[in-house]
């Protein structure tokens, strides 16, 4: 059911039986997903390509092979892709460790409580583990989650299911036993294929309703 504008924290507490809690990174727990576009438009315009908004947000939840061919499919087979993602990724970490990233509305709140509850949370994100890993020690999050599941350990990226089972296996779970909170379409989907019930949190890109309907409940920061 569409949960518009319900607190994150109360349409968590609203799911059942849930043992152990599966974050998304980038757009979910950090502000993440709109520094790393901007970042990476600078270095393409550094290289003759130009970053649209649009294009990017098809990105959203994907690494890899994936996300690869989306870009190859908009800029060719000559297009500088590793070239491109690790500078506008270093420029990412610079940040990180500099001036710091953002931490999302109400995700600190929701991490303490789920610690007072004795409920473990892990990370699954497209973004490479170590990188994931830097961000939580740079923003004191690293004591909050149990695992990281990063892109780099799985061969098919959202919305192929691949990073939540992996997730829910460290954990030592079912599948029916986790609760996934996801900010991409892709992100729904890959959660749904996996068969956990998923909190959607939308950031750049409003899913699709068809994706929407798929979440076990929706809730937009306020």
């Amino acid at each position: 059911m569409l949960k518009e504008y319900f607190d994150l924290l109360e349409a968590v507490k609203a799911q059942k039986n849930f043992k152990a809690v599966i974050f998304d990174m980038d757009g979910l727990v950090f502000d993440t997903e709109r520094l790393f576009m901007e970042q990476l438009a600078v270095v393409m315009k550094e290289k003759g390509y130009s970053l649209t908004q649009d294009i990017y947000k098809q990105t959203l939840g994907t690494s890899g092979s994936r996300l690869k061919n989306i870009m190859y499919s908009y800029y060719g087979g000559d297009y500088p892709f590793k070239e491109c993602g690790n500078a506008a990724q270093e420029r990412v970490c610079m940040i990180a460790e500099t001036t710091g990233l953002t931490v999302k509305p109400q995700i600190r709140e929701l991490l303490i409580m789920l610690k007072d509850k004795n409920i473990p949370c892990t990370i699954a994100s497209s973004t490479n583990s170590a990188t994931a890993a830097k961000y939580l020690e740079n923003t004191g999050l690293t004591g909050y989650f149990s695992k990281i599941t990063g892109g780099e350990m799985v061969k098919y990226s959202k919305p192929e299911p691949d990073i939540f089972l992996m997730a829910c296996e460290k954990l030592k779970i079912a599948p029916r036993e986790a609760l996934v909170l996801e900010d991409s379409e892709n992100g729904v989907k890959a959660a749904v294929a996996a068969g956990i019930p998923v909190i959607c949190i939308p950031d750049l890109k409003e899913p699709a309703s068809e994706v929407l309907n798929l979440a076990a409940a929706v809730v937009r920061r306020k």
